[in-house]
């Protein structure tokens, strides 16, 4: 795992995919280019594929490992499904290497403006709120220590 704090700050990674997405105006052009987020997460070594790191509530199979460095909290994630994989690599796009105080504050609403929850199934929608919850409990746990 890499220990890189992020070069831009959480609110111009965050208006950086609202760009990306937004210049697609089919939603299919949308969901490819989230699946091809997803073809580029790194690969998670199968030691981290546990039943503690698993994410309960998604229908595929999902796994978050954060590890903290130096105050950061660092994350690999796998899925066994296309979009979920890309809907990881989103969220890793904004709370990987980012200090629990940025993750516990970080507002969610670009979610909304990249035009994609729209189109999620009810199923993928509750299984992106249960990774969010993760990796927001887990930075949560940390400021309470």
């Amino acid at each position: 795992m890499e220990f890189t704090p992020p070069k831009q700050s959480l609110e111009e990674v965050q208006a950086d995919l609202i760009k990306r997405f937004t210049h697609f105006a089919n939603p299919k052009d949308r969901y490819k280019y989230l699946i091809d987020m997803g073809k580029q997460l790194q690969q998670l070594d199968s030691a981290f594929q546990t039943e503690e790191n698993r994410i309960h509530g998604c229908q595929s199979q999902v796994w978050i490992h954060i590890e903290e460095h130096d105050g950061r909290l660092y994350m690999q994630a796998k899925s066994d499904a296309a979009i979920v994989s890309g809907l990881i690599a989103l969220l890793l796009r904004v709370y990987n290497g980012r200090t629990p105080q940025e993750i516990a504050g970080a507002p969610l609403d670009f979610l909304g403006k990249i035009g994609l929850l729209q189109q999620l199934s009810p199923n993928r929608s509750t299984g992106l709120y249960h990774m969010i919850k993760r990796i927001q409990s887990e930075a949560q746990k940390r400021l309470t220590q």
